[in-house]
């Protein structure tokens, strides 16, 4: 029997989100680099947890949720997606230093 295979979506907020990092570490810190490697960071965390997205740490949220939150670290930044059937919905990404408390995750 073969593994699961899982599609992938994101939500437009997801590219915002890795826009403005990626804009604030080329612009302001001028640091060009930095951002191309993140950019490569978290391209390559999205594609390894696509091959079992639900392995990864559950995020436990305040609010009850049809589908869990499910997270991993980028460097200093969070991934926030979702599994609903055979879709990895990619959802936020986030500076983890952020009281990511008072985000509605």
């Amino acid at each position: 029997m073969g593994e699961k295979q899982y599609s992938l979506r994101y939500l437009p907020l997801f590219w915002d989100d890795l826009h403005d990092a990626v804009s604030y570490i080329a612009g302001v810190l001028k640091n060009p680099q930095a951002a191309e490697r993140l950019l490569d960071n978290v391209e390559a965390g999205i594609l390894e947890h696509l091959k079992n997205p639900t392995f990864a740490t559950v995020y436990k949220t305040q609010r009850d949720r049809r589908l869990p939150y499910y997270s991993f670290p980028v460097g200093n930044y969070m991934v926030f997606y979702v599994v609903e059937d055979d879709v990895m919905e990619v959802r936020r990404f986030l500076y983890g230093a952020r009281d990511l408390t008072k985000m509605r995750l």
